[in-house]
């Protein structure tokens, strides 16, 4: 079957922004590009560590600012391209997560929780499509999560913002692909990193930031839409999402009591 997106093999000049770089999926996705030759804006709040993800890559370029201020995104965005020329590829990778049930949730934080997972994307997407379309090339990439393919205890907040974020690259994909944009969306299982430390149940077929890295390079290589993995685990949980509710609602209540 051909591929929804060009395939990427060669990644030497890449112009890629990483939203989200200062740690696990964004950091390792980062590294890998910049391994393969890309040249990587690397963004999150924290400076220092960025720099620490940068050091000795020289086609690095710290671009720190905090998501949740729609006005220096402009500025970063034309920062960037001052250096770059302009962006091939922008990862949506920036995340925040907090294990609660039903019972558990908090309007300010939940809030926070949608901004930065939901939000922030949309003030990205605006900042960087009007000289995407312009030039009629370039790439959005949009880290979700298996937690958004159906409801699931402890991700009272979390899974809905994954659920809109599916939702949102597939009218992406519709409405860019045919104006010359590539389209990915990427829906890791369980990776180590700061949020999934919160966990405190036991996370099947967890894997590093590193092997994360190279499954996204390897499903942008293969220029799929979707990008899941580890596919032993969530082709497991795309059966579920398919199950009618009588049959899906006890097989997760089960689960979570054990």
């Amino acid at each position: 079957m051909f591929p929804l997106n060009p395939p990427i093999h060669d990644w030497a000049g890449q112009r890629v922004w990483v939203i989200g770089a200062s740690s696990g999926i964004g950091a390792a996705l980062a590294v890998e590009a910049l391994q393969a030759g890309a040249r990587v804006a690397l963004s999150a709040r924290r400076a220092e560590r960025l720099q620490a993800v940068a050091d000795d890559h020289p086609h690095a370029l710290i671009a720190p600012f905090d998501i949740l201020d729609k006005q220096a995104w402009s500025e970063r965005h034309d920062h960037i391209c001052q250096h770059f020329g302009g962006v091939d590829l922008i990862v949506f990778c920036a995340a925040d997560y907090h294990p609660e049930r039903a019972w558990d949730i908090e309007p300010d934080r939940a809030a926070h929780t949608l901004e930065t997972n939901l939000g922030s994307v949309y003030t990205g997407l605006a900042t960087v499509l009007p000289a995407m379309l312009a030039r009629g090339s370039g790439g959005i990439a949009i880290v979700a999560s298996v937690a958004g393919y159906f409801g699931l205890p402890n991700a009272s907040v979390y899974g809905p913002s994954k659920a809109a974020l599916i939702n949102l690259a597939e009218l992406l994909y519709v409405d860019l692909r045919p104006r010359g944009l590539s389209v990915y969306l990427i829906n890791p299982g369980f990776v180590q990193t700061p949020l999934t430390a919160k966990n405190e149940f036991a996370m099947p077929a967890l894997q590093t930031p590193q092997a994360a890295a190279r499954a996204i390079r390897n499903g942008i290589a293969s220029g799929r839409f979707e990008i899941h993995f580890p596919r032993r685990f969530t082709l497991a949980l795309k059966l579920v999402r398919w199950l009618p509710y009588r049959l899906r609602f006890p097989l997760i209540s089960r689960l979570v009591s054990t």
